[in-house]
C-alpha cells in the first residue's frame, strides 16, 4: 500500500509538467504548421497585362501559360508586393510576379521560400535605401541581415526590363535568380539544387572561362558579370531569358547549361 501510495504521488507531481509538456507542443503546432496557401485568382485583366506586356509568356504554348497562370497565382498568394514612394498598379503586380516565376517555370513545386516581401521604389536607389537624393544607381537587391526575407526592386527598371527596348537585361528576372542562387545557403553563382554534384565543377570552370573572355572584351555578356560569381549567373540568366536564340547562336555551351539549370530549352 504504501508503494502504491508513491506512485500516485509521483505521477501527481509530474501532471502540472504533462500539461506544460501538451500546451507547448499545441503551441509549437499552431505556430509553426504550413498554412494552406489559397492561390489569387487572375483576372481577365491580369491575363491581358500578361499577353500585352510579358513576351516570355506569349510564346509559350497553352498548356505551359496554364502552368505559368498557376505558379504566378500561388507567387502573388504567398509574397506581398508594396510601394515605397509610390503605387503599386496592377501591371506592377504582374510584372513581379512574371519576373519571379520565369525562371522556376521548369522546377516543379518549387516556391520562394526565402522571400516574404517585395518592396517597389519609385527608381533606382544607394546602399542607404535611399531614393530621392544622392547617387543612386542600385535597380535592384536581395535583402540580407535584417532585410532577409525582402527584395527591393526599382519600379522603373522593373518596367523596362520588359520593355521592347530592354535587350538583354531585365532587373526582375536577375535579383529573382539570385534568390534562387541563395536558396543553397550561399549566393556564389552554383545554385546546388539544380545542378548535379559532378556537374558542379565544369559550372564553375564555364564561368571563370566566360568572365575571361568578358574582361578580353571577346564576349556580348553584360560586363557587370565579371563583378563576381553570382553576377555572373544573374546576368547570363537575363541573356538565356530574353534572347535564347542569341545566346544559343554565340555561346552554346552557356545556353547548355543553362538550360539544364533551369529545366527550360526556350531556343
Amino acid at each position: 500500500m504504501g508503494s502504491s501510495f508513491l506512485f500516485r504521488t509521483y505521477y501527481m507531481n509530474l501532471y502540472p509538467y504533462l500539461i506544460l509538456l501538451i500546451f507547448f507542443a499545441l503551441a509549437l503546432y499552431f505556430i509553426f504548421r504550413k498554412k494552406k496557401l489559397v492561390p489569387v485568382v487572375l483576372s481577365a485583366e491580369d491575363k491581358k497585362l500578361l499577353l500585352n506586356h510579358v513576351e516570355f509568356y506569349t510564346e509559350l504554348d497553352n498548356e505551359k501559360k496554364l502552368l505559368f497562370q498557376e505558379k504566378l497565382s500561388r507567387f502573388l498568394a504567398s509574397v506581398k508586393i508594396e510601394g515605397i514612394g509610390t503605387e503599386i498598379s496592377p501591371l506592377d503586380r504582374i510584372l513581379v510576379g512574371a519576373s519571379a516565376v520565369i525562371p522556376i517555370l521548369g522546377f516543379q513545386d518549387w516556391e520562394y521560400r526565402n522571400l516574404g516581401t517585395v518592396l517597389l521604389y519609385p527608381d533606382t536607389f544607394n546602399k542607404d535605401f535611399q531614393f530621392a537624393e544622392g547617387d543612386r544607381n542600385i535597380m535592384g537587391m536581395v535583402g540580407d541581415g535584417y532585410m532577409n526575407g525582402q527584395m527591393i526592386l526599382s519600379q522603373s527598371a522593373l518596367r523596362h526590363g520588359f520593355s521592347k527596348s530592354a535587350g538583354l537585361e531585365n532587373t526582375g528576372i536577375h535579383e529573382f535568380v539570385h534568390l534562387i542562387d541563395k536558396s543553397d545557403g550561399a549566393t556564389d553563382g552554383v545554385p546546388q539544387y539544380f545542378i548535379k554534384h559532378d556537374y558542379t565543377i565544369p559550372w564553375a570552370k564555364m564561368m571563370h572561362k566566360e568572365i575571361q573572355k568578358i574582361e578580353d572584351n571577346k564576349s556580348d555578356i553584360n560586363p557587370y558579370a565579371i563583378t563576381n560569381e553570382a553576377e555572373f549567373f544573374a546576368v547570363t540568366s537575363e541573356y538565356f531569358f530574353e534572347n535564347p536564340e542569341r545566346m544559343k547562336d554565340k555561346h552554346p555551351a552557356l545556353y547548355d547549361s543553362l538550360s539544364k539549370i533551369f529545366g527550360q530549352q526556350l531556343a
